[in-house]
C-alpha cells in the first residue's frame, strides 16, 4: 500500500521495562527484522481484546463498524517531548 497524507504512519513512544526491550531486541536481531515490525504485529494483534476489555459497548460498536468517534483535544497525552498529560 502506498502511504499518502491521509494513511501515513504515526510515531507513537512507549517506556518499557528493560527486560522487554532487551526481548525485543533478541527477536530483531535473531530474526533480522526491525523491533518496529514486532511492535507494530503486537498492536495489531492485540488492539481488538484491549478494545473489548477496556471500552465502552457503544464505543466499542463504533469501532467495530469502522465510524472511530473524534477524540478530544484535551485527551491527549504526553509527547516524546515531555509535554503535558491531560486527564
Amino acid at each position: 500500500m502506498r502511504r499518502t497524507a491521509e494513511n501515513k504512519l504515526k510515531v507513537v513512544a512507549v517506556r518499557v521495562d528493560p527486560q522487554f526491550e532487551q526481548r525485543l531486541r533478541l527477536l530483531a536481531e535473531v530474526t533480522g527484522r526491525k523491533q518496529s515490525f514486532f511492535l507494530q504485529q503486537m498492536i495489531e494483534n492485540g488492539i481488538n481484546a484491549m478494545e473489548e476489555t477496556w471500552l465502552p459497548a457503544g464505543i466499542l460498536e463504533q469501532v467495530r463498524s469502522g465510524a472511530l468517534p473524534q477524540l478530544k483535544e484535551s485527551a491527549a497525552t504526553a509527547d516524546l517531548f515531555g509535554g503535558e498529560v491531560a486527564d
